[in-house]
């Protein structure tokens, strides 16, 4: 087993063994040590969210955690269901225990709502070794409301109320277009991953500045708030749905190569013990709560975002924080499809087939694959769909240092995508931006410049890596290669590749075509059509700035069926 330190959050396991272990095998190390130290209740650090709606980190005041503060909600996100078109799932952060205590959801199709949903609530406890001994506890309390039977792109408008009297502002979240194709009208989407927070948590109190917020890449001014500008620019795209390809929230901060470990004082007296803080989730959700409260966001899972202080191979966590459309594979959390419009798009868990950090490796036993096969066939088949979107954090095709391409990536997902002529691939883990030239067979099979048109059915399958999401921006071994900024094309790069063993091995990479080290996000505009329809891909930058567009063009698929028939 190979699992270099740095890659995965750091949950106080000692290294020598954590590198060795599958996550379930973590978690089990945690469960015998918890038998092992008895937790005492006044241990526990209670809470929830720390930050309100657009107030502020302090909020909810200095009694957030404590049994009497007022009951409230915060941070807020919205999910698509399993038939995108027709289910929301809406889901926020309590400000503690909410006890007997209900908390509801009151909705409808106007702002006079209409309907009240009693809401789940789903308690998380994390329990992590503590600095010398004993254990330090922290509870969170998430609060989770289905609502379905909407009808496809109106607006549904909702609050959440408690028991107690809290009644959050009304906000409206929107489910999917209809596939049908007498239905279709342009939309948009946007894509980034490996975000992470801006700001020092408030607990546990006591932590020094800078712990945990992202630390700053080559040239970045003192200061910035990287994460901050993309989710500007977000808001400001004004998408339909928006997409995350892992590396969430960073709860851990050993991915910025910082010592700021979760000890009560600020100070470890050892490096790698108990990094993980829980309650940077609660930081993450109020920072994107500007969009997730309005715009479904869907997540992937990272190699940052395998916590092993929970089950169900480290997503035990994210299960009971994020609600993802469960029509997967069993026991994959974060595999999943839905449709928008003409578009289907699939998640995946490359964690699974990961070489570089190998704590997941094939724990699904080859059904992420199989379902993956199955239903890359069911959409390529299907006339109502024109783009078949897969995105994913570590991986298939990539330049940057450190992370770069993964062979097992590559394998488990690459000639699936060449079968079933999947138009895009979009990627994270790599902190910067790149695209490749179409791809097919391992090899570009054409020049795609910027401004570009590309026909995916004969060209092949188009790679991004849009990994620049917030988290410290990485660098390429080969140089930049922009808008503006173009190498010639006599510069082949060259790319880092895992392996099996867990090494990396070098290859050239000749269908490297754009590379921006810097943080950035992706706008897609899908314009259906009734004979032929595009998709417009357009890389920007923190500031708002243009730096590639390539546009993809399908040939509209008749239906094929008896007299009459209509998709």
């Amino acid at each position: 087993m190979h699992n270099p330190p740095g890659l995965a959050p750091d949950t106080g396991i000692p290294a020598h063994l954590a590198t060795r272990m599958t996550m379930d095998e973590q978690y089990d190390w945690h469960r015998s040590y918890l038998r092992r130290h008895p937790v005492s209740r006044r241990s526990v650090l209670r809470g929830g969210a720390v930050a309100a709606m657009g107030a502020g980190l302090a909020a909810f005041g200095p009694l957030a955690y404590a049994d009497d503060a007022p009951l409230a909600v915060a941070g807020r996100h919205v999910s698509y269901g399993p038939d995108a078109a027709s289910q929301l799932r809406f889901a926020a952060q309590l400000s503690r225990n909410p006890g007997n205590a209900k908390v509801f959801l009151d909705h409808g199709p106007t702002p006079l709502l209409g309907a009240t949903t009693e809401a789940e609530v789903r308690e998380l406890i994390t329990q992590l070794p503590r600095v010398g001994a004993g254990v330090l506890t922290a509870e969170q309390f998430y609060v989770h409301a289905p609502v379905d039977n909407l009808t496809g792109r109106i607006p549904h408008f909702y609050r959440w109320r408690t028991a107690g009297g809290f009644v959050s502002d009304i906000a409206a979240a929107t489910p999917a277009m209809m596939s049908s194709r007498s239905a279709l009208l342009p939309f948009r989407f946007t894509m980034m991953g490996d975000q992470g927070i801006d700001e020092t948590p408030e607990q546990p109190a006591g932590l020094r500045p800078g712990a945990y917020r992202n630390k700053y890449g080559k040239g970045d001014l003192p200061g910035a708030r990287n994460a901050q500008a993309i989710q500007r620019q977000i808001i400001a795209a004004n998408p339909d749905f928006h997409v995350l390809a892992g590396d969430i929230s960073y709860a851990d901060p050993s991915h910025g190569g910082g010592p700021d470990w979760f000890a009560l004082d600020g100070n470890s007296p050892r490096d790698g013990m108990d990094a993980y803080n829980p309650y940077v989730w609660d930081d993450y959700f109020h920072a994107i709560e500007g969009s997730a409260a309005h715009v479904p966001w869907m997540f992937a899972t990272g190699n940052h975002d395998m916590e092993a202080v929970y089950g169900t191979h480290g997503y035990g966590g994210l299960v009971k924080r994020i609600d993802m459309p469960e029509n997967g594979p069993a026991g994959c959390p974060s595999v999943y499809s839905f449709r928008y419009g003409n578009v289907a798009v699939l998640s995946l868990d490359a964690n699974e087939a990961c070489h570089q950090y190998q704590a997941n490796l094939g724990y699904s036993g080859g059904e992420q694959t199989s379902w993956l096969e199955c239903m890359l066939a069911v959409y390529r088949a299907d006339p109502a769909i024109d783009f078949i979107v897969c995105f994913f954090h570590e991986c298939a095709y990539a330049t940057g240092v450190g992370g770069a391409s993964d062979g097992g990536v590559r394998q488990a997902f690459a000639e699936l995508f060449d079968k079933y002529q999947v138009d895009l691939a979009l990627q994270g883990h790599n902190h910067n931006f790149e695209r490749t030239d179409p791809i097919r067979n391992g090899r570009p099979t054409r020049v795609a410049k910027d401004h570009a048109i590309v026909y995916p059915e004969q060209d092949g399958t188009v790679y991004y890596v849009v990994g620049g999401g917030g988290a410290a921006h990485g660098d390429f071994d080969s140089g930049e290669s922009y808008r503006g900024h173009e190498l010639p094309d006599t510069a082949v790069a060259r790319s880092g590749l895992w392996e099996a063993d867990g090494k990396q091995q070098f290859e050239a990479a000749p269908w490297s075509r754009v590379r921006y080290s810097r943080y950035s996000f992706i706008r897609v505009d899908v314009r259906p059509g009734m004979f032929s329809s595009e998709m417009e891909v357009t890389a920007v930058d923190q500031f708002g700035r243009e730096f590639d567009t390539v546009t993809y063009r399908r040939l509209v698929a008749r239906p094929s069926g008896p007299p009459g028939y209509t998709a």
